[in-house]
Protein backbone atom coordinates (compact mmCIF):
# COMPACT_ATOMS: atom_id res chain seq x y z
CA UNK A 1 0.00 0.00 0.00
CA UNK A 2 2.52 2.14 0.77
CA UNK A 3 4.32 1.68 -2.40
CA UNK A 4 0.90 2.77 -3.88
CA UNK A 5 0.61 5.59 -2.17
CA UNK A 6 4.12 6.89 -3.22
CA UNK A 7 4.02 5.92 -6.90
CA UNK A 8 0.28 7.99 -6.91
CA UNK A 9 2.13 10.53 -5.28
CA UNK A 10 4.76 10.49 -7.57
CA UNK A 11 3.23 10.93 -10.95
CA UNK A 12 0.97 13.56 -9.31
CA UNK A 13 4.28 15.56 -8.88
CA UNK A 14 5.74 14.82 -12.28
CA UNK A 15 1.96 15.53 -13.74
CA UNK A 16 2.08 18.77 -11.68
CA UNK A 17 5.29 19.63 -13.01
CA UNK A 18 4.51 19.18 -16.60
CA UNK A 19 1.90 21.27 -16.09
CA UNK A 20 3.98 24.20 -14.81
CA UNK A 21 6.68 24.03 -17.51
CA UNK A 22 3.00 23.79 -19.90
CA UNK A 23 2.85 27.31 -18.26
CA UNK A 24 5.79 28.87 -18.83
CA UNK A 25 5.40 28.05 -22.31
CA UNK A 26 1.26 29.36 -22.63
CA UNK A 27 3.16 32.92 -20.91
CA UNK A 28 5.22 33.54 -23.91
CA UNK A 29 2.49 32.23 -26.12
CA UNK A 30 0.19 35.38 -24.01
CA UNK A 31 2.36 37.98 -24.35
CA UNK A 32 3.15 37.33 -27.90
CA UNK A 33 -0.62 37.57 -29.02
CA UNK A 34 -1.22 40.05 -26.88
CA UNK A 35 1.73 42.31 -28.20
CA UNK A 36 -0.65 42.04 -31.44
CA UNK A 37 -2.95 44.03 -30.39
CA UNK A 38 -4.03 47.34 -32.26
CA UNK A 39 -4.48 50.20 -30.37
CA UNK A 40 -8.57 51.47 -30.88
CA UNK A 41 -10.45 54.18 -29.82
CA UNK A 42 -11.26 54.61 -26.08
CA UNK A 43 -14.77 55.45 -26.76
CA UNK A 44 -15.44 51.87 -28.62
CA UNK A 45 -14.64 50.02 -25.22
CA UNK A 46 -17.72 51.32 -23.10
CA UNK A 47 -20.10 54.42 -22.51
CA UNK A 48 -18.76 57.94 -22.10
CA UNK A 49 -18.11 59.21 -18.40
CA UNK A 50 -21.60 61.79 -19.26
CA UNK A 51 -23.77 58.34 -18.44
CA UNK A 52 -22.04 57.89 -15.20
CA UNK A 53 -22.23 61.91 -14.43
CA UNK A 54 -25.80 62.04 -15.73
CA UNK A 55 -27.15 59.06 -13.43
CA UNK A 56 -25.50 60.93 -10.17
CA UNK A 57 -27.09 64.10 -10.87
CA UNK A 58 -30.35 62.05 -10.90
CA UNK A 59 -29.63 59.94 -7.77
CA UNK A 60 -28.73 63.79 -5.75
CA UNK A 61 -31.88 65.17 -7.73
CA UNK A 62 -33.87 62.13 -6.27
CA UNK A 63 -31.95 62.47 -2.94
CA UNK A 64 -32.62 65.99 -2.86
CA UNK A 65 -36.39 65.73 -3.98
CA UNK A 66 -37.31 62.69 -1.54
CA UNK A 67 -34.49 62.12 1.31
CA UNK A 68 -36.89 59.81 2.91
CA UNK A 69 -36.79 57.43 0.04
CA UNK A 70 -33.14 57.48 -0.09
CA UNK A 71 -32.82 56.80 3.95
CA UNK A 72 -35.40 53.57 3.56
CA UNK A 73 -33.22 52.10 0.73
CA UNK A 74 -29.90 52.87 2.66
CA UNK A 75 -31.67 51.43 5.69
CA UNK A 76 -33.18 48.17 4.44
CA UNK A 77 -29.38 47.41 2.46
CA UNK A 78 -27.44 48.11 5.27
CA UNK A 79 -29.96 45.95 7.71
CA UNK A 80 -30.41 43.37 5.42
CA UNK A 81 -26.24 43.21 5.33
CA UNK A 82 -25.76 43.29 8.63
CA UNK A 83 -28.59 40.13 8.88
CA UNK A 84 -26.36 38.37 6.56
CA UNK A 85 -23.25 38.63 8.41
CA UNK A 86 -25.17 37.29 11.70
CA UNK A 87 -26.55 34.32 10.39
CA UNK A 88 -23.17 33.31 8.77
CA UNK A 89 -21.73 33.50 12.31
CA UNK A 90 -24.42 31.77 13.39
CA UNK A 91 -24.33 28.93 10.84
CA UNK A 92 -20.46 28.72 11.28
CA UNK A 93 -20.97 28.15 15.43
CA UNK A 94 -23.30 25.62 14.82
CA UNK A 95 -22.10 23.83 11.79
CA UNK A 96 -25.63 24.97 9.94
CA UNK A 97 -26.53 25.89 6.39
CA UNK A 98 -26.73 29.93 5.94
CA UNK A 99 -30.18 30.85 6.53
CA UNK A 100 -30.75 33.08 2.66
CA UNK A 101 -31.39 37.07 3.37
CA UNK A 102 -32.55 37.00 -0.42
CA UNK A 103 -34.44 34.18 -1.98
CA UNK A 104 -32.97 34.02 -5.75
CA UNK A 105 -33.42 31.45 -8.67
CA UNK A 106 -30.02 31.43 -10.08
CA UNK A 107 -28.52 28.92 -12.68
CA UNK A 108 -24.98 30.89 -12.02
CA UNK A 109 -25.36 29.57 -8.46
CA UNK A 110 -26.43 25.83 -8.74
CA UNK A 111 -23.52 24.39 -7.37
CA UNK A 112 -24.87 23.27 -3.57
CA UNK A 113 -21.60 24.93 -2.27
CA UNK A 114 -23.06 28.02 -2.87
CA UNK A 115 -25.82 26.81 0.16
CA UNK A 116 -23.77 24.58 1.72
CA UNK A 117 -20.75 26.48 2.69
CA UNK A 118 -21.18 29.79 5.17
CA UNK A 119 -18.22 31.51 3.43
CA UNK A 120 -19.82 30.56 -0.15
CA UNK A 121 -23.17 31.40 1.37
CA UNK A 122 -22.31 34.72 2.53
CA UNK A 123 -20.27 35.60 -0.77
CA UNK A 124 -23.39 34.60 -2.90
CA UNK A 125 -26.32 36.30 -0.74
CA UNK A 126 -24.50 39.84 -0.39
CA UNK A 127 -23.78 40.01 -3.90
CA UNK A 128 -27.44 39.56 -4.24
CA UNK A 129 -28.36 42.67 -1.58
CA UNK A 130 -25.84 44.79 -3.70
CA UNK A 131 -27.29 43.81 -6.88
CA UNK A 132 -30.58 44.60 -6.06
CA UNK A 133 -29.15 47.79 -4.22
CA UNK A 134 -27.88 48.95 -7.14
CA UNK A 135 -30.95 48.06 -9.24
CA UNK A 136 -33.71 49.70 -6.66
CA UNK A 137 -31.33 52.48 -6.80
CA UNK A 138 -31.05 53.25 -10.39
CA UNK A 139 -35.14 52.37 -10.43
CA UNK A 140 -35.59 55.36 -8.09
CA UNK A 141 -33.49 58.00 -10.22
CA UNK A 142 -36.48 60.82 -11.62
CA UNK A 143 -35.13 64.36 -13.59
CA UNK A 144 -33.55 61.99 -16.20
CA UNK A 145 -34.01 61.58 -19.88
CA UNK A 146 -35.96 58.40 -20.71
CA UNK A 147 -33.10 57.57 -23.13
CA UNK A 148 -30.76 58.30 -20.60
CA UNK A 149 -32.27 55.73 -18.08
CA UNK A 150 -32.13 52.59 -20.66
CA UNK A 151 -28.68 53.35 -20.87
CA UNK A 152 -28.34 53.86 -17.44
CA UNK A 153 -30.14 50.36 -16.33
CA UNK A 154 -28.58 48.67 -19.32
CA UNK A 155 -25.05 49.71 -18.02
CA UNK A 156 -25.92 48.80 -14.63
CA UNK A 157 -27.31 45.39 -15.20
CA UNK A 158 -23.74 44.87 -17.76
CA UNK A 159 -21.21 45.73 -14.35
CA UNK A 160 -23.28 44.42 -11.26
CA UNK A 161 -23.51 40.87 -14.04
CA UNK A 162 -19.62 41.59 -14.17
CA UNK A 163 -19.25 41.55 -10.62
CA UNK A 164 -20.85 37.94 -9.90
CA UNK A 165 -18.42 35.62 -8.00
CA UNK A 166 -18.88 32.87 -9.95
CA UNK A 167 -16.51 35.07 -12.71
CA UNK A 168 -13.93 35.29 -10.71
CA UNK A 169 -11.50 32.11 -10.17
CA UNK A 170 -11.22 32.68 -6.50
CA UNK A 171 -14.69 32.53 -5.97
CA UNK A 172 -16.05 29.91 -8.07
CA UNK A 173 -16.88 26.35 -6.55
CA UNK A 174 -16.75 24.39 -9.64
CA UNK A 175 -13.14 25.85 -10.68
CA UNK A 176 -11.41 25.61 -7.42
CA UNK A 177 -13.08 21.81 -7.43
CA UNK A 178 -11.95 21.10 -10.70
CA UNK A 179 -8.91 22.27 -10.40
CA UNK A 180 -8.41 20.26 -7.30
CA UNK A 181 -9.97 17.44 -8.75
CA UNK A 182 -7.46 17.13 -12.02
CA UNK A 183 -4.02 18.87 -10.33
CA UNK A 184 -4.47 22.31 -12.19
CA UNK A 185 -4.76 20.52 -15.52
CA UNK A 186 -7.78 21.85 -16.12
CA UNK A 187 -6.48 25.70 -15.46
CA UNK A 188 -3.43 25.08 -17.20
CA UNK A 189 -5.98 24.05 -20.28
CA UNK A 190 -8.24 27.16 -19.87
CA UNK A 191 -5.19 29.27 -20.59
CA UNK A 192 -4.48 27.42 -23.39
CA UNK A 193 -8.02 28.18 -24.34
CA UNK A 194 -7.35 32.19 -23.22
CA UNK A 195 -3.75 32.19 -25.60
CA UNK A 196 -5.46 30.31 -28.57
CA UNK A 197 -8.63 32.69 -28.09
CA UNK A 198 -6.38 35.82 -28.17
CA UNK A 199 -3.90 34.44 -30.68
CA UNK A 200 -7.16 34.04 -33.06
CA UNK A 201 -8.60 37.36 -32.61
CA UNK A 202 -5.32 39.43 -33.34
CA UNK A 203 -4.64 40.13 -29.51
CA UNK A 204 -8.04 40.98 -28.68
CA UNK A 205 -9.99 39.13 -26.40
CA UNK A 206 -12.97 37.13 -28.15
CA UNK A 207 -14.33 34.35 -26.22
CA UNK A 208 -14.98 31.51 -28.57
CA UNK A 209 -18.58 30.32 -28.57
CA UNK A 210 -18.08 27.14 -30.80
CA UNK A 211 -15.49 24.29 -31.91
CA UNK A 212 -13.59 26.11 -34.81
CA UNK A 213 -12.56 22.67 -35.88
CA UNK A 214 -16.31 21.08 -35.59
CA UNK A 215 -17.43 22.55 -39.38
CA UNK A 216 -16.32 22.30 -42.73
CA UNK A 217 -18.14 24.26 -45.31
CA UNK A 218 -19.80 22.88 -47.82
CA UNK A 219 -19.59 19.30 -46.42
CA UNK A 220 -21.23 19.45 -42.64
CA UNK A 221 -22.33 22.99 -43.02
CA UNK A 222 -23.65 25.10 -46.22
CA UNK A 223 -23.62 21.90 -47.85
CA UNK A 224 -26.80 22.40 -49.50
CA UNK A 225 -26.15 21.25 -53.48
CA UNK A 226 -26.06 24.32 -56.08
CA UNK A 227 -23.35 26.71 -57.30
CA UNK A 228 -22.27 30.53 -58.06
CA UNK A 229 -24.05 31.90 -61.16
CA UNK A 230 -22.93 35.46 -60.84
CA UNK A 231 -19.97 37.33 -59.04
CA UNK A 232 -19.52 40.75 -58.62
CA UNK A 233 -17.17 42.57 -56.37
CA UNK A 234 -20.09 42.74 -53.74
CA UNK A 235 -21.36 39.40 -53.98
CA UNK A 236 -21.80 36.07 -55.17
CA UNK A 237 -25.12 35.18 -56.73
CA UNK A 238 -26.06 31.36 -55.41
CA UNK A 239 -28.46 29.13 -57.46
CA UNK A 240 -29.43 25.85 -55.66
CA UNK A 241 -30.37 22.62 -57.17
CA UNK A 242 -33.78 22.04 -56.94
CA UNK A 243 -35.33 19.34 -55.01
CA UNK A 244 -38.06 18.40 -56.67
CA UNK A 245 -39.25 18.15 -60.20
CA UNK A 246 -41.48 20.97 -60.64
CA UNK A 247 -41.25 24.32 -59.10
CA UNK A 248 -43.19 27.53 -58.76
CA UNK A 249 -42.82 30.01 -61.49
CA UNK A 250 -41.82 32.90 -59.75
CA UNK A 251 -38.13 32.55 -57.97
CA UNK A 252 -37.17 33.41 -54.76
CA UNK A 253 -34.56 35.93 -54.30
CA UNK A 254 -33.03 35.73 -50.19
CA UNK A 255 -30.93 38.66 -48.97
CA UNK A 256 -29.14 37.65 -45.84
CA UNK A 257 -27.31 40.44 -43.41
CA UNK A 258 -23.73 41.45 -44.02
CA UNK A 259 -22.86 41.44 -40.63
CA UNK A 260 -21.78 37.98 -40.67
CA UNK A 261 -22.03 35.03 -43.82
CA UNK A 262 -25.20 34.00 -45.73
CA UNK A 263 -25.87 30.25 -44.09
CA UNK A 264 -27.10 31.34 -40.75
CA UNK A 265 -30.00 30.01 -43.46
CA UNK A 266 -28.08 27.26 -43.99
CA UNK A 267 -27.00 25.43 -41.34
CA UNK A 268 -26.81 21.82 -40.91
CA UNK A 269 -29.14 20.37 -43.19
CA UNK A 270 -31.38 19.42 -40.17
CA UNK A 271 -31.17 22.96 -39.62
CA UNK A 272 -31.27 24.51 -43.26
CA UNK A 273 -34.35 26.89 -43.84
CA UNK A 274 -32.54 27.15 -47.53
CA UNK A 275 -33.24 23.37 -48.09
CA UNK A 276 -36.32 23.11 -46.48
CA UNK A 277 -37.39 26.11 -48.85
CA UNK A 278 -35.92 24.40 -51.59
CA UNK A 279 -37.85 21.35 -51.09
CA UNK A 280 -40.88 22.76 -51.16
CA UNK A 281 -40.80 23.55 -54.78
CA UNK A 282 -38.83 27.03 -54.99
CA UNK A 283 -35.77 28.48 -57.37
CA UNK A 284 -34.59 29.94 -54.71
CA UNK A 285 -31.15 32.22 -55.50
CA UNK A 286 -29.32 33.24 -52.53
CA UNK A 287 -26.71 36.46 -52.16
CA UNK A 288 -23.76 36.20 -50.21
CA UNK A 289 -21.56 39.14 -49.15
CA UNK A 290 -18.35 39.95 -49.92
CA UNK A 291 -15.91 40.27 -46.20
CA UNK A 292 -14.44 43.88 -47.22
CA UNK A 293 -11.28 44.96 -46.46
CA UNK A 294 -10.12 48.65 -46.34
CA UNK A 295 -10.40 48.83 -50.13
CA UNK A 296 -13.95 49.16 -49.61
CA UNK A 297 -14.10 52.21 -47.66
CA UNK A 298 -15.87 54.54 -49.83
CA UNK A 299 -18.27 51.89 -50.63
CA UNK A 300 -21.68 53.53 -50.10
CA UNK A 301 -25.42 52.40 -49.16
CA UNK A 302 -26.02 53.41 -52.38
CA UNK A 303 -23.84 51.38 -53.70
CA UNK A 304 -25.30 48.43 -51.86
CA UNK A 305 -28.63 49.08 -52.99
CA UNK A 306 -27.04 49.57 -56.55
CA UNK A 307 -24.43 46.55 -57.49
CA UNK A 308 -26.02 44.54 -54.49
CA UNK A 309 -30.01 44.36 -54.36
CA UNK A 310 -30.82 45.74 -57.97
CA UNK A 311 -28.29 44.02 -59.43
CA UNK A 312 -29.03 40.85 -58.16
CA UNK A 313 -32.60 41.31 -58.57
CA UNK A 314 -31.50 41.83 -62.41
CA UNK A 315 -29.36 38.66 -62.53
CA UNK A 316 -31.76 36.20 -61.23
CA UNK A 317 -34.53 37.54 -63.79
CA UNK A 318 -32.73 37.17 -66.11
CA UNK A 319 -31.43 33.89 -65.42
CA UNK A 320 -34.83 32.45 -65.31
CA UNK A 321 -36.72 34.83 -67.78
CA UNK A 322 -39.33 35.70 -65.45
CA UNK A 323 -40.45 39.79 -65.44
CA UNK A 324 -40.97 39.39 -61.51
CA UNK A 325 -39.11 37.81 -58.59
CA UNK A 326 -40.14 37.41 -54.58
CA UNK A 327 -37.45 38.77 -52.39
CA UNK A 328 -36.34 38.23 -48.33
CA UNK A 329 -34.33 40.33 -46.41
CA UNK A 330 -33.23 39.17 -43.19
CA UNK A 331 -31.95 41.92 -40.41
CA UNK A 332 -30.18 44.98 -41.77
CA UNK A 333 -30.89 43.16 -45.57
CA UNK A 334 -34.23 43.52 -44.46
CA UNK A 335 -34.02 47.42 -43.85
CA UNK A 336 -32.00 47.77 -47.25
CA UNK A 337 -34.56 45.60 -49.18
CA UNK A 338 -37.29 48.26 -47.24
CA UNK A 339 -34.99 50.90 -48.91
CA UNK A 340 -34.89 49.56 -52.23
CA UNK A 341 -38.31 48.72 -52.29
CA UNK A 342 -39.50 52.44 -51.72
CA UNK A 343 -37.18 53.42 -54.51
CA UNK A 344 -38.45 50.81 -57.26
CA UNK A 345 -41.91 51.95 -56.42
CA UNK A 346 -41.22 55.56 -57.10
CA UNK A 347 -39.50 54.64 -60.00
CA UNK A 348 -42.75 52.67 -61.14
CA UNK A 349 -40.73 49.43 -61.18
CA UNK A 350 -42.89 46.44 -60.87
CA UNK A 351 -40.34 43.94 -60.59
CA UNK A 352 -40.51 42.80 -57.36
CA UNK A 353 -43.92 40.57 -56.65
CA UNK A 354 -44.04 39.96 -52.96
CA UNK A 355 -41.04 40.44 -50.20
CA UNK A 356 -40.66 39.09 -46.84
CA UNK A 357 -38.91 40.53 -43.72
CA UNK A 358 -36.71 38.62 -40.97
CA UNK A 359 -36.22 40.25 -37.19
CA UNK A 360 -36.29 43.73 -39.35
CA UNK A 361 -35.95 47.21 -38.56
CA UNK A 362 -37.40 50.15 -40.16
CA UNK A 363 -38.27 52.09 -37.39
CA UNK A 364 -35.94 52.98 -35.23
CA UNK A 365 -38.17 55.42 -32.53
CA UNK A 366 -37.15 52.76 -30.13
CA UNK A 367 -34.81 50.11 -31.23
CA UNK A 368 -34.45 48.46 -27.90
CA UNK A 369 -31.63 47.02 -26.19
CA UNK A 370 -29.52 47.59 -29.22
CA UNK A 371 -30.30 51.40 -28.64
CA UNK A 372 -28.11 51.49 -25.91
CA UNK A 373 -25.37 51.11 -28.65
CA UNK A 374 -26.45 54.03 -31.22
CA UNK A 375 -26.18 56.98 -28.87
CA UNK A 376 -23.37 59.90 -30.00
CA UNK A 377 -20.77 58.47 -27.84
CA UNK A 378 -20.36 55.23 -29.06
CA UNK A 379 -20.94 56.04 -32.95
CA UNK A 380 -18.44 58.86 -32.53
CA UNK A 381 -15.87 56.16 -32.08
CA UNK A 382 -16.98 54.41 -34.48
CA UNK A 383 -16.64 57.19 -36.84
CA UNK A 384 -13.25 57.85 -36.08
CA UNK A 385 -12.27 54.43 -35.92
CA UNK A 386 -13.78 53.17 -39.21
CA UNK A 387 -12.39 56.24 -40.84
CA UNK A 388 -8.72 55.19 -39.69
CA UNK A 389 -9.36 51.28 -40.56
CA UNK A 390 -11.70 51.85 -43.58
CA UNK A 391 -13.89 49.18 -42.30
CA UNK A 392 -16.03 48.65 -39.27
CA UNK A 393 -14.22 45.60 -37.52
CA UNK A 394 -16.17 42.54 -37.24
CA UNK A 395 -14.74 42.23 -33.62
CA UNK A 396 -16.31 45.62 -32.20
CA UNK A 397 -19.40 44.65 -33.49
CA UNK A 398 -19.70 40.75 -32.38
CA UNK A 399 -18.30 42.66 -28.89
CA UNK A 400 -21.21 44.77 -29.07
CA UNK A 401 -23.98 42.15 -29.61
CA UNK A 402 -22.77 39.87 -27.29
CA UNK A 403 -23.13 42.51 -24.87
CA UNK A 404 -26.69 42.43 -25.40
CA UNK A 405 -26.55 38.74 -23.35
CA UNK A 406 -23.20 39.02 -21.99
CA UNK A 407 -24.53 36.14 -19.52
CA UNK A 408 -24.87 33.47 -22.03
CA UNK A 409 -22.43 34.58 -24.74
CA UNK A 410 -19.08 36.56 -22.54
CA UNK A 411 -19.53 35.37 -18.91
CA UNK A 412 -20.69 31.54 -18.88
CA UNK A 413 -18.44 30.97 -21.89
CA UNK A 414 -15.83 31.92 -20.76
CA UNK A 415 -16.15 30.77 -17.46
CA UNK A 416 -16.42 26.85 -18.99
CA UNK A 417 -13.26 27.69 -21.13
CA UNK A 418 -10.55 29.63 -19.18
CA UNK A 419 -11.74 28.26 -15.45
CA UNK A 420 -12.62 24.74 -16.07
CA UNK A 421 -10.74 24.21 -19.23
CA UNK A 422 -13.61 22.55 -21.14
CA UNK A 423 -13.88 22.94 -25.35
CA UNK A 424 -16.39 24.97 -27.08
CA UNK A 425 -19.32 23.01 -27.88
CA UNK A 426 -19.39 21.49 -32.04
CA UNK A 427 -22.73 23.79 -32.18
CA UNK A 428 -23.93 25.15 -35.79
CA UNK A 429 -25.11 28.32 -34.89
CA UNK A 430 -22.88 29.71 -32.11
CA UNK A 431 -20.05 28.37 -34.83
CA UNK A 432 -21.47 31.00 -37.79
CA UNK A 433 -21.78 33.46 -34.70
CA UNK A 434 -18.29 33.92 -34.46
CA UNK A 435 -17.89 33.79 -38.15
CA UNK A 436 -18.35 37.42 -38.18
CA UNK A 437 -17.87 40.61 -41.52
CA UNK A 438 -16.36 43.53 -41.56
CA UNK A 439 -18.43 46.85 -42.89
CA UNK A 440 -16.71 49.31 -45.56
CA UNK A 441 -16.87 52.76 -43.15
CA UNK A 442 -18.90 54.92 -45.44
CA UNK A 443 -21.64 52.35 -45.34
CA UNK A 444 -21.85 51.65 -41.90
CA UNK A 445 -22.27 55.11 -40.93
CA UNK A 446 -24.67 56.27 -43.03
CA UNK A 447 -26.67 53.48 -41.51
CA UNK A 448 -25.67 53.84 -37.96
CA UNK A 449 -26.30 58.22 -38.44
CA UNK A 450 -29.05 58.36 -41.18
CA UNK A 451 -31.59 54.95 -40.49
CA UNK A 452 -30.39 54.34 -36.68
CA UNK A 453 -29.76 57.92 -35.26
CA UNK A 454 -31.97 60.21 -37.81
CA UNK A 455 -34.80 57.31 -37.98
CA UNK A 456 -34.51 58.76 -41.81
CA UNK A 457 -36.85 55.50 -43.12
CA UNK A 458 -39.70 55.96 -41.04
CA UNK A 459 -39.42 60.29 -41.00
CA UNK A 460 -39.39 60.30 -44.81
CA UNK A 461 -35.83 61.98 -44.70
CA UNK A 462 -33.08 59.43 -45.67
CA UNK A 463 -32.13 59.47 -49.77
CA UNK A 464 -31.52 56.62 -52.14
CA UNK A 465 -30.22 57.96 -54.78
CA UNK A 466 -30.56 61.73 -53.96
CA UNK A 467 -34.36 61.35 -53.45
CA UNK A 468 -35.83 60.49 -50.01
CA UNK A 469 -38.12 57.54 -49.35
CA UNK A 470 -40.47 56.71 -47.12
CA UNK A 471 -42.21 53.68 -45.42
CA UNK A 472 -45.13 54.30 -47.01
CA UNK A 473 -43.51 53.47 -50.26
CA UNK A 474 -43.10 49.89 -49.57
CA UNK A 475 -46.27 48.90 -51.28
CA UNK A 476 -45.71 45.32 -52.30
CA UNK A 477 -47.24 42.02 -50.53
CA UNK A 478 -45.01 41.33 -47.51
CA UNK A 479 -44.85 38.98 -44.42
CA UNK A 480 -42.60 39.89 -41.65
CA UNK A 481 -41.64 37.66 -39.19
CA UNK A 482 -40.45 39.00 -35.82
CA UNK A 483 -38.91 37.34 -32.63
CA UNK A 484 -40.33 37.47 -29.25
CA UNK A 485 -36.90 37.88 -27.69
CA UNK A 486 -34.92 39.33 -29.92
CA UNK A 487 -32.08 41.50 -28.20
CA UNK A 488 -31.02 42.85 -31.30
CA UNK A 489 -34.44 43.51 -33.61
CA UNK A 490 -37.16 44.18 -30.74
CA UNK A 491 -40.39 43.10 -32.31
CA UNK A 492 -42.53 45.74 -31.00
CA UNK A 493 -40.01 48.02 -33.20
CA UNK A 494 -40.35 45.81 -35.91
CA UNK A 495 -44.15 45.66 -35.99
CA UNK A 496 -44.02 49.56 -35.66
CA UNK A 497 -42.32 49.81 -38.82
CA UNK A 498 -44.29 46.89 -40.34
CA UNK A 499 -47.48 48.97 -39.47
CA UNK A 500 -46.11 52.02 -41.42
CA UNK A 501 -45.31 50.22 -45.11
CA UNK A 502 -47.62 51.01 -47.87
CA UNK A 503 -48.82 47.86 -48.91
CA UNK A 504 -52.32 46.45 -48.49
CA UNK A 505 -51.71 43.23 -48.20
CA UNK A 506 -49.60 42.64 -44.38
CA UNK A 507 -48.55 39.72 -42.80
CA UNK A 508 -47.12 39.65 -39.31
CA UNK A 509 -45.84 36.94 -37.25
CA UNK A 510 -43.96 36.69 -34.00
CA UNK A 511 -42.07 33.84 -33.79
CA UNK A 512 -40.71 32.49 -30.12
CA UNK A 513 -37.32 32.78 -29.35
CA UNK A 514 -34.74 35.24 -30.33
CA UNK A 515 -32.89 36.62 -33.17
CA UNK A 516 -31.45 33.97 -34.59
CA UNK A 517 -33.18 30.82 -32.47
CA UNK A 518 -36.89 32.24 -33.83
CA UNK A 519 -35.78 31.97 -37.63
CA UNK A 520 -33.48 29.11 -37.31
CA UNK A 521 -36.60 26.74 -35.98
CA UNK A 522 -37.33 24.11 -38.31
CA UNK A 523 -40.82 22.03 -38.30
CA UNK A 524 -38.90 19.09 -37.61
CA UNK A 525 -38.34 20.34 -34.00
CA UNK A 526 -41.01 21.04 -32.37
CA UNK A 527 -39.57 23.60 -30.38
CA UNK A 528 -40.88 27.14 -31.01
CA UNK A 529 -44.38 27.96 -31.70
CA UNK A 530 -45.54 31.37 -33.22
CA UNK A 531 -48.55 34.18 -33.20
CA UNK A 532 -50.41 34.54 -36.08
CA UNK A 533 -53.30 37.28 -36.11
CA UNK A 534 -54.72 40.88 -37.96
CA UNK A 535 -53.00 42.47 -40.15
CA UNK A 536 -50.39 44.73 -38.62
CA UNK A 537 -52.28 47.73 -37.17
CA UNK A 538 -52.20 49.64 -34.04
CA UNK A 539 -50.14 48.86 -30.65
CA UNK A 540 -47.61 45.69 -31.24
CA UNK A 541 -49.45 44.76 -27.73
CA UNK A 542 -52.99 45.19 -29.05
CA UNK A 543 -52.11 43.12 -32.16
CA UNK A 544 -50.83 40.63 -29.27
CA UNK A 545 -53.68 40.26 -27.68
CA UNK A 546 -56.11 39.50 -31.09
CA UNK A 547 -53.22 36.79 -31.90
CA UNK A 548 -53.66 33.25 -32.22
CA UNK A 549 -50.68 31.67 -30.65
CA UNK A 550 -49.58 27.94 -32.87
CA UNK A 551 -47.77 25.11 -31.51
CA UNK A 552 -44.49 24.59 -33.82
CA UNK A 553 -42.38 26.19 -36.32
CA UNK A 554 -43.59 29.06 -38.55
CA UNK A 555 -41.87 27.96 -41.49
CA UNK A 556 -45.21 26.13 -43.25
CA UNK A 557 -47.15 28.99 -42.35
CA UNK A 558 -44.44 31.02 -44.36
CA UNK A 559 -44.32 28.32 -47.23
CA UNK A 560 -47.67 28.61 -47.76
CA UNK A 561 -47.90 32.49 -47.63
CA UNK A 562 -45.02 32.63 -50.28
CA UNK A 563 -46.92 29.53 -52.76
CA UNK A 564 -49.86 31.62 -52.75
CA UNK A 565 -47.60 34.46 -54.26
CA UNK A 566 -45.31 32.44 -56.64
CA UNK A 567 -47.52 31.46 -59.53
CA UNK A 568 -47.98 28.33 -60.73
CA UNK A 569 -45.89 25.15 -61.04
CA UNK A 570 -43.49 24.81 -64.05
CA UNK A 571 -40.22 21.84 -64.72
CA UNK A 572 -37.49 22.41 -62.43
CA UNK A 573 -35.10 24.84 -63.62
CA UNK A 574 -31.43 24.06 -64.02
CA UNK A 575 -28.10 25.78 -62.41
CA UNK A 576 -27.73 29.28 -64.19
CA UNK A 577 -28.25 29.15 -68.54
CA UNK A 578 -25.79 29.73 -71.02
CA UNK A 579 -24.64 33.56 -70.19
CA UNK A 580 -24.30 32.07 -66.50
CA UNK A 581 -22.55 29.13 -66.12
CA UNK A 582 -21.61 27.51 -62.34
CA UNK A 583 -18.61 29.76 -61.46
CA UNK A 584 -17.59 27.70 -58.71
CA UNK A 585 -20.16 25.17 -56.43
CA UNK A 586 -22.12 26.06 -53.15
CA UNK A 587 -21.44 27.82 -50.99
CA UNK A 588 -18.48 29.92 -52.89
CA UNK A 589 -15.82 31.57 -52.56
CA UNK A 590 -16.64 34.54 -50.87
CA UNK A 591 -18.36 32.98 -47.71
CA UNK A 592 -14.58 31.25 -46.96
CA UNK A 593 -12.22 34.74 -48.03
CA UNK A 594 -10.40 36.02 -45.48
CA UNK A 595 -9.54 40.08 -46.21
CA UNK A 596 -6.60 41.85 -46.15
CA UNK A 597 -6.02 43.55 -43.38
Amino acid sequence: MATEDGDDAAARLEKLQANLARLEVLNARLVAALSRRKPHDPALDGPSQEVYLKAAQAWLAGMMQNPARVIEHQVNYWGKTLQNYVATQQALLKGEKVEPVVEAKDKRFANPIWDENPAFAYLKQQYLLNARAAQDAVADMTDIDPNDRKRVEYFTRVIVDMLAPTNFLGTNPDALEKAIATDGESLVQGLENLVADIEAANGELQVSLADRNAFTLGENIAATPGGVVFRNRLFELLQYTPGTATVHKIPLLIFPPWINKFYVLDMKPANSLIKWIVDQGFTVFVVSWVNPDPSYAETSMDDYIREGFLTAMAEVRRITGEPQINTVGYCIAGTTLALTLAHLHRARDRSVNAATFFTTLTDFSDPGEVGVFLADDFVDGIERQSQIDGILSKTFMARTFSFLRPNELIYQPAIKSYMLGEAPPAFDLLFWNGDGTNLPCRMALEYLRGLCQDNGLARGTYKVFGKAVHLSDVQVPLCAIACETDHIAAWRASFNGVAQMGSPDKTFILSQSGHIAGIINPPSKGKYGHYAGPAPEGSPDDWLKAAHFHPGSWWPRWGAWLAERSGPLIPARPLGDSAHPVLAPAPGTYVAAVPAA
